[in-house]
């Protein structure tokens, strides 16, 4: 067929006209130069794959400007076809569609690239260095004409940011199906994909940019509040009840998921010292009032730091340097350190996530272009210093844990063998703990708590305050301390000015408190009190991911390398119906080190939409649960114990029998093994 044939064969297309070419604003965060591994017929390939979204009368002034795109900035990004206007989350109503679900996900799609939530607007990468919403902007021109369209008779169905078609269903079934990232076992590795990308052939959506749902950096601050409260409870004597008053917390990062931080220290009333190298990041911090204060020396920060803890008031502080530098500071003068972390971009070390001590942010930036040999160097002998530091840091009395960002095993591929358990491999796990073993696993997923989270697509203020007022009255604070944290973080939320992008809130809950608060919200729709809303969660949840470097990090029956969970919660929550289902490879540590699942639940107030928050929000946690349960996580068979109980007669959950140590230990006494070593990378 010709150009003319297939152009004629479309009804919903890229229209035959180039958009003007766009202006760049200054002061807005640009992606670095990504790596370009391509041979020639590869980045031929490249060039032809972008051409295929448009009119071939623009194909001879596109393909020059795409082959440009390709060589100075390691991928296409089709500029030219990005909207002029400012993007962001409008309400509802302003936009175009035959249905709510069509509307509702094109809100959400325009937060995920307003300027105040995304980490590099222009590339589509919203948050994670790497996470983008689509691979380019025809992409995104065509995913919303796809979106106008949408009906309840269609699924929209969507591959690594390119939307294959409108297809027939069901009103039941899902409005859009996504998939992220996924290869191929065997190139199931980022040097792979990495060429993938690079073609157009594949996109990391992270956990929840190309799912849509990026709520702004108020999604990962009800997890480090939790994570850093526990943490005070549970290694520094804090009461169940208590705060972190006169406590500090040290760590690093103010980008997309780690400006969290010194919010959450606050809430949490620390005090916190946050290092960064990225002073542009900083100032969004501190012009949003997430950080308090900005310190250029390491010397003062510590004292200001030890002022706000004799006063048990709370503070966050910036650093405005390498990390590394201010732990260095600290063990040469003895500074006393009692909780400790990182949150650079470590999945990604050797693409910018990590700057090496001694560089500037700009001079890493002009290295990362110029020489990646030497930068990469630089990365490893970087790691390994701070991996050093934080060793004697911790035998003087601080608690590290890994945040999730891959930093262990990052320093690990840099050549510190000793951070593994064995010293060879990475099969059982590191010297230090991740959070999720010591505290997010074993205190809140193994009950099914996780981050829930919700928009008000009106973009009213007062529709969010009253979901606020309408969610807290369902939680019961007497019942347990999560309860009592979770109550407390609702009831303060307004005043603690969480909201970035549209108007959103996260609230950890477990199963049966999900399901109700969202029957109790579609309800409110369904009354008029407020506009519709949607529904989701991180999919860093109880069930959302596979990740034994992460989420699957607490369950030791050898299970925490297999991806069966994460598939069974997409497939599941397809089946019953929920509005979007997301099923991507990498996430927080890395492409081929989880696979996580995700979705989305328009509610509209219909009576259909109460049916599918019945059955899927129960399942959509629980499947989390009782994988966690089998896993033998002991307050996970207690949670699947008391849900067998409520829910009998509508759900069945298979719980493990439980074999005494004693009895293995004496049966397997005279068992002889041959010991085979093989590296795990």
């Amino acid at each position: 067929m010709n150009n003319a044939e297939i152009g004629n064969a479309m009804v919903i297309k890229l229209d035959a006209v180039l958009p003007e070419y766009p202006t760049f604003k200054e002061g807005v965060r640009r992606a670095p130069k990504r790596e370009l591994t391509l041979n020639k017929r590869e980045i031929k390939l490249a060039v032809a794959n972008a051409l295929r979204y448009v009119p071939e009368e623009l194909h001879e002034q596109l393909a020059p400007e795409f082959l440009d795109e390709l060589l100075t900035r390691g991928r296409i990004y089709g500029y030219r076809f990005m909207p002029k206007e400012r993007i962001y989350g409008k309400p509802i109503d302003e936009y175009k569609g035959e249905c709510v679900e069509g509307k509702a996900f094109q809100v959400m799609i325009d937060n995920n690239l307003d300027h105040e939530v995304a980490l590099y607007p222009y590339e589509l990468v919203t948050y994670g260095e790497t996470g983008q919403v689509c691979q380019n902007w025809m992409q995104y021109q065509l995913i919303k004409k796809y979106l106008e369209k949408l009906t309840h008779h269609h699924t929209l169905v969507m591959m690594s940011g390119h939307p294959m078609g409108l297809f027939k269903s069901h009103e039941t079934s899902p409005r859009v199906i996504v998939t992220n990232g996924l290869m191929v076992g065997m190139f199931d590795n980022p040097e792979d994909w990495a060429k993938a990308t690079a073609m157009g052939c594949s996109s990391y959506g992270q956990m929840t940019a190309g799912g849509w749902m990026y709520i702004g950096p108020q999604g990962i601050v009800h997890g480090t509040f939790n994570t850093i409260l526990n943490a005070g409870r549970k290694f520094l004597g804090v009461p169940q009840d208590g705060d972190l008053a006169g406590h500090l917390f040290v760590t690093s990062g103010l980008g997309g998921m780690s400006g969290a931080q010194p919010k959450a220290i606050e809430i949490a009333g620390g005090v916190g010292i946050v290092a960064e190298v990225d002073y542009s990041r900083i100032k969004t911090r501190h012009d949003q009032g997430w950080v308090s204060l900005v310190i250029e020396d390491a010397a003062e920060a510590f004292k200001v730091a030890q002022e706000y803890m004799d006063k048990k008031e709370t503070i966050s502080i910036a650093f405005h340097g390498n990390i590394v530098d201010l732990l260095q500071y600290a063990v040469d003068n003895n500074i006393k350190i009692e909780l400790l972390s990182d949150q650079t971009s470590c999945h990604v070390p050797y693409d910018g996530g990590y700057c090496p001590q001694g560089l500037t942010f700009e001079e890493r930036t002009e290295m990362l272009a110029n020489d990646k040999e030497k930068f990469c160097e630089l990365v490893d002998q970087s790691l390994i210093k701070h991996y050093h530091l934080i060793k004697t840091l911790v035998e003087r009395g601080a608690y590290f844990f890994d945040y999730g960002n891959a930093f262990m095993k990052a320093v690990f591929d840099a050549g510190a063998k000793d951070i593994a358990k064995n010293g060879e491999d990475t099969s059982e796990g590191f010297i230090f703990p991740s959070y999720v073993e010591d505290i997010l696993g074993p205190e809140l997923f193994d009950y099914g708590y996780g981050p829930f989270r919700w928009c008000c697509l009106s973009g009213k203020p007062e529709d969010l305050r009253k979901t606020d007022h309408a969610a807290m009255e369902i939680i019961d604070p007497n019942r347990r301390s999560q309860d009592r944290d979770n109550y407390i973080w609702i009831r303060d939320a307004e005043k603690n000015k969480l909201v970035v992008g549209t108007q959103c809130r996260i609230l950890y809950q477990d199963a049966l408190g999900r399901r109700d608060i969202a029957l109790k919200f579609n309800e409110m729709v369904r009354n008029g009190e407020i506009g519709p809303v949607m529904l989701g969660r991180d999919h860093h949840d109880t069930g959302g991911t596979d990740s034994p470097y992460r989420e699957t990090s607490n369950i030791y029956d050898g299970s925490n390398i297999t991806a069966d969970m994460a598939v069974h919660c997409y497939a599941g929550n397809a089946a019953r119906g929920m509005s979007l289902v997301a099923l991507h490879n990498g996430g927080g540590v890395g492409i081929s080190k989880s696979i996580n699942g995700g979705f989305g639940m328009v509610l509209d107030g219909s009576e259909r939409v109460d049916e599918i928050l019945m059955a899927a929000i129960p399942w959509d946690t629980m499947i989390g649960v009782s994988r966690r349960s089998w896993g033998r996580c002991e307050h996970s068979i207690e949670t699947v114990a008391e849900y067998n109980k409520i829910r009998n007669g509508e759900d069945y959950i298979t719980m493990p029998y439980l074999a005494s140590d004693e009895l293995i230990e004496r049966v397997c006494k005279d068992v002889v093994v041959e010991e085979h070593h093989h590296a795990h990378h």
